[in-house]
């Protein structure tokens, strides 16, 4: 995965695969999906992401599989 994001246009665009596009789908007004020929998420971009998606505390953790 890798996460861009562009301070100029406020825009985070997160990676999930390098799949070609052969599709982009709007899920609202400041999102978009990109999906790959058979339709699994290539990429997502989120616009206004400063303020719609609170981009500036941004973290990650990867959590273990809890055992059964």
């Amino acid at each position: 995965m890798k996460i861009n994001y562009f301070e100029d246009t406020d825009t985070a665009s997160i990676h999930f695969t390098d799949q070609e596009v052969a599709e982009t789908r709007e899920v609202s007004e400041n999102v978009y999906l990109d999906l790959d020929k058979e339709g699994n998420l290539v990429s997502m971009t989120v616009e206004h992401a400063g303020e719609k998606a609170n981009i500036e505390k941004f973290s990650f953790e990867r959590l273990s599989k809890v055992a059964s």
